[in-house]
């Protein structure tokens, strides 16, 4: 019987590694992605400082400098400049368009220009995926000569959106199969596969003193003999005081040889171990309706 559990347990313990194993690959692909995406945040930032160059050109400015571009938040970025300048909302558009235009990765963004004082917006748009849901206003109007910042915000990609999206299902994944793998693990402690007596298997059931090894209960200075049987029987509760044990598992545990469930009755073997046990009111077999049966052992 103990050998016929074992290809079921192997096989759990393949599926949690198989499964462990694909879930190792997976992260390794997305931190794999989260690589190309360093080199891509990089070439960003370049083509970023790119625009801030052809702003100040057409601000009139071919000395300043563009300082180093800020990344302020996840697929956001900040252009900032030494010195102040103008700007037309049109060239800053166009030229936005044109530029980014050379990052495959860039689909939808918001450009608001600020106030580096305030942080108030002075100007700003949204160019959509497509171009039809563009939102550009304020076009032909001159910006007067300030001290700006350029905040230009991404919609996240398919690949940053893919990357968490593989970890997560990877997490929740890993996590089902390890609770499918535990709680049996859990219940094998509780309820051993093939209970046997081992040496020096005594246990204290209240008042009573069974030996699992001698099948024997101490009652009271009364000895009372057990069967074959019922000593399996009542070792499985002993392992597991006041815990419910399924019925089928009973009958499995005891009576199956070699897959077939033996027709003998668990309920006849149940009232003759609540005979031998009566003389302890405070140790009770109890049924669970629907589930089982419970030893339960009060104090």
């Amino acid at each position: 019987m103990h050998l016929s559990r074992n290809p079921d347990s192997l096989k759990l313990k393949c599926l949690f590694a198989s499964t462990l194993l694909l879930c190792i690959a997976v992260i390794c692909v997305a931190f794999s992605m989260g690589d190309r995406d360093g080199f891509d945040s990089s070439r960003r930032e370049v083509l970023l400082r790119r625009i801030g160059h052809e702003i100040l050109l057409q601000s009139g400015d071919s000395v300043s400098r563009v300082l180093p571009v800020k990344k302020t938040g996840e697929n956001e970025y900040q252009i900032s400049f030494e010195h102040e300048l103008t700007f037309q909302p049109d060239s800053l558009v166009n030229t936005t368009r044109r530029v980014l235009a050379q990052d495959r990765g860039v689909g939808a963004y918001i450009v608001n220009v600020l106030n580096c004082g305030s942080s108030s917006v002075a100007y700003g748009y949204a160019i959509s995926r497509n171009g039809k849901d563009d939102i550009i206003a304020c076009l032909g109007r001159s910006q007067p000569r300030a001290c700006y910042l350029i905040s230009i915000k991404f919609q996240p990609t398919k690949t940053n959106t893919a990357k968490y999206g593989y970890l997560l299902g990877c997490l929740v994944l890993l996590g089902c199969i390890g609770y499918i793998f535990w709680k049996p693990a859990k219940t094998r402690n509780v309820l051993p596969e093939n209970p046997e007596p081992q040496p020096g298997s005594m246990f204290t059931l209240g008042s009573v003193l069974f030996d699992a090894q001698s099948r024997k209960l101490l009652i009271n200075d009364k000895t009372i003999d057990l069967t074959v049987t019922e000593n399996r029987v009542l070792l499985m509760f002993a392992l597991a005081p006041n815990e419910i044990i399924e019925r089928r598992r009973l009958q499995k545990e005891i009576w199956e040889d070699e897959g077939v469930i033996v027709g003998r009755s668990l309920d006849m073997f149940i009232s003759k171990l609540r005979k031998k046990l009566e003389a302890d009111p405070n140790l009770k077999i109890v049924v669970i309706r629907g589930k089982g049966y419970k030893l339960e052992v009060s104090s």
